[in-house]
C-alpha cells in the first residue's frame, strides 16, 4: 500500500502533534511505501503550506493508494483532494483539540466548525487518538462509523537512558539528598492541571518533596489552548512555594530524558476545561516506559493512556484530598515498591504502545478500504 502522509506541523517544531506525526510516519515507512509532505516551519507558515501541499498532493495522488492527514486542521485539504481523486482513500488522525475547538465561541471556531468539521465527515476514516475524542466528535455531528480509536505510541530506545541522581541534581541546580522529586511534564496550558496542582496539592506535600513542572509555553497569539505559565508563577509567589517548586518552560530533549529516567513520581493532574481536552496524554506512557510511577486524572484521553494498576494509577480529577493522599502514599513507599511497579509499567507499555505495534494498527485499518 502506497501512502501519501501530509502533516501541518512537524519537527523541528516541538509539540505533541509534531512528535506524534513524526513518529507515526517514521514507523509506517518501515512497513509500507510512504512519502511525507510536512510543514517544518511553524504556524506562521501554515497558510502558505496548505496551498502548496494541496497543489503538490493533487499531482502526487495518482501514484498513491491513500492519503493520511496528520490532524483535523488539514481536513479541508483531504476533502478537496478526495473530490478530485474519488477513487483514492483519505484518512485523518484526529486529536482532541481538532474536535473541541469547534465548540468554542467566536468567529474562528465558527468558521472551523463550518469548514473543518464538515470536511472531516467526508473522509473515509478518522483515526481518533482517544475514545473521549470519538465521543466529542459524535457530539459535533461526525458519524461514529467512520471513527476508529488508535492510541499513540513510544520508541523505547529514544526515551530510556542511563541517567543518575547526580544528573538530575545538575539539571535542577540543587542537592537532592533525602529529597523526593515529583514531575509534571507537558505544555503549560490550563487543562493540563499544573496550576491546579500547584494551587491545591504542592503545599500539602512533605517538606522534602520538590515539584518540577516542565514543558513548552504557548504563544499568546495561538488559536488553540491558552498559556498558563504566568498563573503558575503567581501561585508560587502567593503560596511561597519557591523552595519546593521548579518551573522549566524550555528544555532540551536530553534534559527531558534526564527527568523521565530519574524522578520519583510523575503526575498528570488534568482538569476539565471547556473548549479543550486531553486527547490521549502521551507523556504518561513516556514516563511509564522509563519505569516511573504515574498518577493521572481519570479523565478524557488519560483513561486510554493509563491502565489503572498496570501502567499507573487513575484517580478522580480535581479531588484535592484524594490527590494529596495518593501522592503522599506513593512517596512514602519504599524503593522496592517504586522499582517493582516501574518495571511492571514499563513492560505493559512495551507490550501495548510501541510504535511498531501502533503503526501496524494504522496500516491494518487503512487496508480495509
Amino acid at each position: 500500500m502506497k501512502i501519501l502522509f501530509i502533516s501541518h506541523s512537524y519537527p523541528p517544531t516541538i509539540g505533541g502533534v509534531e512528535s506524534q506525526n513524526f513518529n507515526l510516519s517514521k514507523s509506517l515507512s518501515n512497513f509500507t511505501d510512504l512519502e511525507v509532505i510536512a510543514n517544518t516551519k511553524g504556524k506562521l507558515f501554515l497558510p502558505f503550506f496548505v496551498v502548496t501541499a494541496t497543489f503538490r498532493a493533487f499531482f502526487k495522488m495518482g501514484s498513491y493508494d491513500a492519503c493520511l492527514l496528520g490532524s483535523g486542521v488539514l481536513a479541508p485539504v483531504g476533502a478537496f483532494l478526495k473530490f478530485l481523486h474519488p477513487k483514492k482513500k483519505f484518512f485523518c488522525v484526529v486529536h482532541g483539540l481538532d474536535v473541541t475547538y469547534a465548540n468554542r465561541s467566536g468567529i474562528l471556531p465558527a468558521i472551523y466548525r463550518l469548514v473543518n468539521i464538515s470536511a472531516l465527515k467526508k473522509l473515509n476514516q478518522l483515526f481518533m487518538v482517544g475514545n473521549a475524542t470519538i465521543k466529542e466528535a459524535i457530539g459535533v455531528g461526525v458519524d461514529q462509523s467512520i471513527c476508529t480509536f488508535v492510541p499513540n505510541g513510544v520508541f523505547k530506545e529514544e526515551l530510556v537512558a542511563k541517567r543518575t541522581r547526580k544528573d538530575l541534581e545538575k539539571l535542577l541546580g540543587q542537592d537532592l539528598d533525602g529529597k523526593k522529586v515529583v514531575l509534571r511534564l507537558g505544555r503549560f496550558v490550563p487543562h493540563k492541571g499544573t496550576s491546579w496542582f500547584l494551587n491545591n496539592v504542592v503545599s500539602k506535600l512533605p517538606k522534602d518533596c520538590i515539584f518540577v513542572a516542565a514543558g513548552n509555553r504557548v504563544s499568546k497569539n495561538t488559536a488553540g489552548d491558552k498559556d498558563d505559565f504566568q498563573t503558575c508563577e503567581e501561585i508560587i509567589a502567593e503560596q511561597k512555594l519557591e523552595e519546593k517548586t521548579i518551573l522549566l518552560p524550555s528544555l532540551l530533549w536530553e534534559d527531558v530524558k534526564t527527568l523521565l529516567n530519574t524522578v520519583d513520581l510523575v503526575v498528570a493532574p488534568n482538569i476539565k476545561v471547556a473548549g479543550t481536552m486531553e486527547g490521549f496524554g502521551i507523556n504518561v506512557i513516556e514516563a511509564a516506559i522509563c519505569k516511573r510511577v504515574v498518577i493521572a486524572s481519570n479523565l478524557e484521553g488519560l483513561t486510554d493512556a493509563v491502565s489503572d494498576g498496570q501502567s499507573g494509577f487513575l484517580i478522580e480529577s480535581e479531588n484535592v484530598p484524594v490527590w494529596v493522599d495518593k501522592v503522599n502514599s506513593i512517596l512514602k513507599k519504599d524503593s522496592g515498591f517504586i522499582r517493582d511497579f516501574g518495571e511492571k509499567a514499563s513492560l505493559y507499555v512495551e507490550k501495548n504502545n510501541t510504535w511498531s505495534k501502533i503503526a501496524n494498527q494504522y496500516l491494518a485499518e487503512m487496508k480495509k478500504y
